[in-house]
Order: C-alpha cells, then sequence, then structure tokens
C-alpha cells in the first residue's frame, strides 16, 4: 500500500511541473516513433517470440529470435522513448548509450538495483529482446494490402559490467538504428513530455495510452467514439471480456489525466469518446 501512494505522490508532483513550464523550456521535450505508438508492445511476458497488436487496419507485428525472446513491460517503452528522443536531437543513426550502466539507467530516471529480479538485471534483459526485434507494420483494407518490415536496430554493442554497474567501460555502448526505423523515427516523431513518461513508467498501459492519445488529440476535429472492442485490440488484447479490459482503460487513462490535465474525453458503455483537446507538447513556434 506504500508504494501505491508513493506512486501517485510522485505522478502528482510531475503533473505539478508540467502545468507549470512547458516541457520544451523544462528541456523535457520528447518523441516517441509512430508506429509504436499506433500499435503497442506487451504489457507483460508473452511465450514465444511473435506478437500482434492490431488498430483498425493497421496490425503491428515483433518477431525476436527464439533464445532471445519478445520484449515487454515498461522498460522497452522507456528506452523506445529515450532512443526516439535522441535520434531525433542528434539527427544520428547512432546513438551512444554512455559509457556505464548506472548512468544510462539514470537517464531512463532508474535505480540501479542488483540481484535476479533487480533493475539492472531486468534492464540488461529487455535491451537485448527490445534491440534484437523485427517490426511488421501492415495495413488490409480488404481489396489493399502493404506492409513494411523493419528490425529496430542495425547493431548493438553493449560494454557495461553489470555486476559492477559504476563502472566505466573502455568504450561507449551503442545502437546503431536501422535506416528504415531511424527514417521513421526522424521524419514523422510524435511529441512528448519525458516528465510525463517518467512519472507514468510504473505501468506499461498507461505509457501506451499517454503517447497515443496526445497522438491522436493532434489531429482530432469533433468528438470521436472508439468503441472498446476496438481499443482491447490495440491495447489489451488479453483480457477475456471487453468489460474487464474497459474498467483496466479507464483506471489507466486516469493516470494519464493527472499529468495531462487539457485531456477531454468521456466514456459510455459503447466506447471511449475522445473530445478535441489541447495538445500536451506545445508546437515549436
Amino acid at each position: 500500500m506504500a508504494n501505491t501512494f508513493r506512486s501517485a505522490e510522485l505522478i502528482i508532483q510531475e503533473a505539478l511541473a508540467i502545468e507549470n513550464e512547458a516541457a520544451q523550456e523544462a528541456g523535457a521535450l520528447g518523441f516517441m516513433a509512430r508506429a509504436m505508438v499506433q500499435a503497442t508492445l506487451p504489457h507483460s511476458k508473452v511465450e514465444g517470440n511473435e506478437f500482434s497488436r492490431t488498430n483498425g487496419k493497421y496490425t503491428l507485428s515483433i518477431l525476436t529470435p527464439s533464445a532471445i525472446g519478445l520484449p515487454y513491460g515498461s522498460i522497452p517503452r522507456l528506452l523506445l522513448a529515450w532512443i526516439t528522443t535522441e535520434a531525433v536531437k542528434t539527427q544520428s543513426r547512432e546513438i551512444e548509450l554512455g559509457d556505464s550502466l548506472s548512468g544510462f539507467m539514470r537517464e531512463l530516471d532508474m535505480v540501479a538495483t542488483g540481484g535476479r529480479w533487480g533493475s539492472v538485471n531486468r534492464l540488461k534483459n529487455q535491451t537485448r529482446k527490445l534491440f534484437a526485434s523485427t517490426i511488421t507494420a501492415s495495413y488490409d483494407s480488404g481489396n489493399r494490402f502493404a506492409l513494411i518490415n523493419q528490425p529496430l536496430a542495425e547493431q548493438a554493442t553493449f560494454w557495461w559490467d553489470t555486476k559492477n554497474p559504476d563502472q566505466a567501460g573502455l568504450w561507449k555502448s551503442t545502437v546503431t538504428l536501422s535506416e528504415r526505423f531511424f527514417r521513421e523515427v526522424i521524419d514523422r516523431p510524435i511529441p512528448i513530455d519525458m516528465r510525463a513518461i517518467k512519472a507514468l513508467k510504473k505501468s506499461p498501459m498507461a505509457l501506451d495510452v499517454y503517447s497515443w492519445m496526445t497522438y491522436r488529440v493532434s489531429y482530432l476535429t469533433k468528438p470521436t467514439t472508439i468503441p472498446w472492442k476496438v481499443l482491447s485490440l490495440q491495447f489489451g488484447s488479453n483480457y477475456s471480456q471487453v468489460r474487464d479490459f474497459r474498467a483496466a482503460f479507464l483506471k489507466e487513462v486516469r493516470k494519464v489525466e493527472t499529468v495531462y490535465k487539457d485531456l477531454r474525453f468521456d466514456s459510455t458503455p459503447e466506447g471511449l469518446i475522445l473530445q478535441p483537446s489541447l495538445t500536451h507538447v506545445r508546437r515549436v513556434k
């Protein structure tokens, strides 16, 4: 219970900071790849090495080597937000992750803890899973079909010492994004507030909902109802009943609403009604 209260307190503190200072002014402007916003990664561990999410006619499929497994949870989402932001800022496919593991973890707002279930091992494993992934984005309207295959990374080298996370390596750890994913990132990135990402980092679904709503309202011109069944395919296909997904989804939306005060929406038995809202990250003039 104490951890729950502490998590809520952190979200509220970040929300107040976000209200008082714009993302650009605070140096917290971040970005997320559009393809990873329209459909998402697994929230929890999935058996096998293939996973799909569907958003209308769009499907995102993830494939990894079976010996490595699929990325899941909050850490890959934090990694994607950080990597995408660095790519947009540097306009370079090669992203430096730093020369020490603990230093990189601080970039992700993570505290280095050891042990089998500690954050060091979890980050190491999820980093490996994410950058070994190949993404297939497909569109199927019945009479039209298109797909794009893109590995996230062309290559990745990690020189971190997980037993001594504070120790700097002889070389910097780096990830070189694939050319296709890099172009996806820098051509059409979704602006996000990294303070919101850090505030919501305990919940994979809240991270997904925040990024998606930020993107969705950016071009919304009138109230739009999105059926719960459609949302369940996009965000929570592991729920056996749509009503269970609805309850879980609305719980996460309330977290997002705490950091995104201008978000306007309504809930009906049929679906979520998104209202035209101010974008969370103001456009740069």
